[in-house]
């Protein structure tokens, strides 16, 4: 059986904290560094019995790993990935890959001339939910696809906004959050050309979004919508309905609804509709709904990370397709800022 693979994690916060215990409970891997300038960083180290660091530089001199996980703030993501390219040191990028698209093309482009593995943090394309449901599209059982809604409707608590980043342009649910959701629809159904989209922030009236509702359109001709709201009470987002996240009430509803000529599919239940005889707005429905192992996508994440290390096979969610999800996230700020359609294609 071969070693564990040896990884190491950039940032000591909440989803840095997470990764860490999927890589102690992945017998794949072995957490065999933190790193982290603050006190608290080194006192997870401690924890977590690694090694502690305060910086790239100091961590690959002393402790070199196989893969690194960058789970540091969004600002120094790209800094950090030059840092793992230039040390030709594997990594896994939590999302979003940069905050800038030019830099995240440079980063990008420079991982794939070295042919270092350059990984997006997207884990939501592990959850075996989402593997099926591209498993059942892409089986013929719905027919042509036409029509995918996405909704992320939940209320976000005033305390929520105490933190003054939250409060500002670029930390609003467009995204924070329907980046998630926008790369689930384009692992899905593919390239997305363009995108119109309108936001509003009526109720709290902060710089930052609250609400918005986007228009779709995918290469293959599908067509979409995608609404976002952090401003209302109501059960229909991924993590009130997947149950992924146990902060979160599981609440048994849907989050997407994809559409087909033969049937349609409901998210994350895996309800497939279709009439049983002739298709027909007045005859009988029959519902069948698909079967999966519930598994944890952020562990099977790091298990995927530790293959692709090993040279096993390709990544999941590559840079480039981190990089193009950010792309589509951008062209929806720019839409509801301009009032206009953005082509992307």
């Amino acid at each position: 059986m071969a070693p564990p693979v040896k990884l190491a994690v950039l940032g000591a916060g909440l989803i840095g904290r997470r990764h860490m215990k999927h890589v102690l409970d992945e017998p794949t891997a072995e957490l065999v560094a933190v790193v982290d300038p603050t006190p608290v960083g080194e006192a997870i180290a401690s924890e977590v019995g690694a090694k502690w660091f305060s910086s790239f530089d100091e961590m690959v001199a002393a402790a070199r790993p196989d893969g690194v996980i960058i789970a540091t703030p969004n600002q120094i993501h790209v800094r950090n990935g030059f840092e793992a390219i230039e040390a030709s040191i594997p990594a896994l990028i939590e999302k979003p890959i940069a905050d800038d698209i030019a830099a995240g093309e440079e980063l990008v482009a420079a991982a794939e001339a070295k042919g270092i593995p350059l990984l997006t943090g997207h884990h939501r394309r592990h959850n075996p939910m989402m593997q099926k449901a591209k498993q059942i599209i892409e089986s013929g059982k719905l027919g042509r696809i036409l029509v995918v809604n996405a909704m992320f409707w939940l209320f976000k608590p005033d305390e929520y906004f105490d933190i003054s980043w939250r409060r500002e342009r670029g930390a609003g649910p467009v995204f924070l959050n329907l980046i998630h959701d926008i790369d689930n629809l384009r692992y899905l159904f593919g390239d997305i050309t363009a995108v119109q989209a309108c936001e509003s922030n009526a109720v709290r009236g902060k710089p930052v979004e609250e609400t918005a509702v986007i228009l779709i359109e995918f290469k293959s001709g599908i067509l979409g919508s995608a609404s976002v709201s952090d401003s209302v009470v109501a059960p229909w987002s991924w993590e009130m309905t997947t149950g992924e996240n146990p902060a979160y009430p599981k609440t048994g509803e849907a989050c997407y609804m994809i559409g087909g000529t033969h049937g349609s599919l409901s998210v994350p239940s895996l309800n497939i509709w279709s009439n049983p005889g002739n298709r027909g707005w007045t005859e009988p429905f029959e519902c069948h709904r698909a079967k999966i192992r519930n598994e944890d996508p952020l562990l099977l994440q790091i298990r995927q990370f530790c293959r692709v290390i090993r040279g096993a096979e390709a990544p999941l969610v590559s840079g480039r397709e981190g990089l193009e999800t950010l792309k589509v996230i951008d062209a929806v700020k720019r839409s509801a800022a301009v009032g206009q359609r953005i082509c992307l294609i």
